[in-house]
């Protein structure tokens, strides 16, 4: 099993680390030929309008937007809004694939940044410690999407479509390889 991490900015390299320490293979996506082989793909954190200009200058938006229709897809953080289809602006490139509308950098600044322990539907009952950095949130979620959390306030930070995942938060910034976990069992099972 082979999952690629694109690699145009943010923390691909952490994610990469938790995937190697599951046992999978992993390759940084650039270029388009990049996603060739993969079996699935995550989506670091970052800054999202960044990511969507440089994922347009390397050709890489289309080559995206085709790989996560059919292999699962894992956006964290800038990730998250990458995936989805409505971000209450049409100026910034997305892959507009998941059934939800996210708010943008919706707790604040950099120094509004916080962590807490959250409940995660499917990691069992132990909580997720959760690093949540400029950070969006899911404000709806129409059709098939699986809501897997949300903070005490009922604020949604973890979502589910088919194979599609996606999280508010940085869960490739602690130790906890459940959501790795999660993630790989998803490719596996969805593979030929």
């Amino acid at each position: 099993m082979k999952i690629g991490v694109l690699a145009l900015q943010g923390a691909f390299i952490e994610h990469q680390k938790s995937l190697i320490a599951l046992g999978a293979e992993t390759r940084q996506v650039r270029l388009p030929s990049d996603l060739e082989g993969l079996d699935g793909l995550i989506i670091p954190g970052g800054e999202s309008t960044t990511i969507g200009k440089l994922a347009t200058a390397y050709g890489l938006i289309e080559p995206l937007r085709q790989f996560a229709t059919d292999k699962p897809t894992w956006g964290t953080c800038a990730g998250l809004i990458f995936l989805a289809k409505n971000i209450g602006i049409d100026s910034q490139p997305i892959l507009g694939l998941m059934d939800i509308t996210v708010n943008r950098n919706a707790f604040g600044r950099q120094i509004d940044s916080f962590e807490v322990d959250l409940p995660i539907k499917g990691l069992g009952e132990d909580p997720f410690h959760a690093v949540f950095i400029r950070a969006p949130s899911v404000t709806a979620v129409q059709g098939d999407v699986d809501v897997l959390s949300r903070l005490p306030d009922e604020t949604i930070v973890a979502v589910r479509e088919g194979h599609l995942l996606g999280t508010a938060f940085h869960p490739e910034l602690t130790s906890d390889l459940r959501l790795h976990r999660y993630f790989y069992d998803m490719v596996e099972q969805n593979l030929p």
